[in-house]
């Protein structure tokens, strides 16, 4: 585990392990956008959104102020979501072109079978709209342990868990980055025998989300699966009974992202050996980060 027993001090002009990291992608989205710059039309306002929200973040860093404490906690979250956001634009422009049926091929072979295609079999809208619930909250289930630590006052450990989560985002984006693809909703409908129903909210629940994500590149690797597992893996610092409950919604969440068509399982092998990886190694790299200016 990180040492993370350092009190809190609102004055700290030092950079912390999360900021290294997030301007440490910033300036590889950088690179990536002057080196594609005839390949996207969003180059300019990209460019430009980086530059100020990294000034943004060195101000709040080296002159503290009465905002910095609260911004410097939970900008990681804003940030983040934008530069998903942004892989939208960086993933096509820089690939080309996607993966999906190389990915789709590798699950076929494994298992004999599409695994989405399959699961048809275990249609029913009960489970759908159950599913369907599991998957939506996986946001405000990563999230949810941030705020516990919080709340609690637990600020060094929250400064390592938004590391880790931080951490595995934008793992996920390289991910996307080096193998594009979208997903077994779009590549293999023309497999798919019977729609997807649910009882109450299923539609509305996933109309949301394809206006959020239908446009990206963020299959492999599963960041649901990835993030669910980091999420479970630090709810342990709030309390046995968090941890518990976290190890109980992570299989059902991902299973929902197969049977909901959202993922090949090559991407949750993916996802998961991410999430491993960045458990082992995460508490060094944060002291290392944690070293210094």
């Amino acid at each position: 585990m990180a040492e993370i027993s350092e009190p809190p001090i609102k004055t700290d002009s030092r950079f912390w392990a999360v900021d290294k990291a997030i301007l440490a992608y910033f300036a590889f989205a950088v690179a990536l956008i002057l080196g594609w710059w005839s390949q996207l039309p969003e180059a300019p306002a990209l460019l430009a959104a980086h530059l100020i929200s990294a000034a943004v973040l060195i101000y709040e860093v080296k002159r503290p102020n009465p905002t910095s404490w609260v911004f410097r906690h939970w900008y990681p979250l804003p940030y983040v979501a934008a530069c998903y956001k942004e892989s939208a634009l960086l993933v096509p422009a820089v690939r080309g072109s996607d993966l999906d049926q190389w990915l789709a091929g590798l699950d076929s072979g494994f298992w004999g079978n599409h695994p989405t295609v399959w699961l048809e079999r275990l249609h029913h809208p009960l489970l759908t709209e159950f599913l369907q619930w599991v998957y939506t909250l996986f946001v405000p289930a990563v999230l949810w342990v941030a705020w516990l630590l919080w709340r609690r006052g637990r600020f060094a450990e929250f400064r390592f868990y938004a590391f880790l989560i931080a951490l595995g985002f934008l793992a996920s984006y390289l991910g996307y980055l080096a193998v594009p693809a979208r997903g077994p909703r779009f590549v293999l409908k023309h497999l798919q025998h019977i729609p997807l129903q649910g009882l109450w909210l299923f539609q509305g629940m996933q109309w949301v989300l394809d206006r959020l994500e239908s446009a990206h590149y963020d299959c492999f690797p599963s960041g649901h699966t990835e993030l669910t597992i980091l999420a479970w893996w630090g709810s342990r610092m709030v309390s046995k009974t968090w941890f518990r409950l976290y190890f109980a919604y992570t299989p059902f969440l991902i299973f929902a992202t197969v049977y909901l068509r959202y993922h090949y399982t090559v991407d949750l092998l993916a996802g998961a050996s991410t999430a491993a990886v960045l458990i082992l190694t995460a508490p060094l790299l944060y002291r290392k980060l944690s070293q210094g200016a």
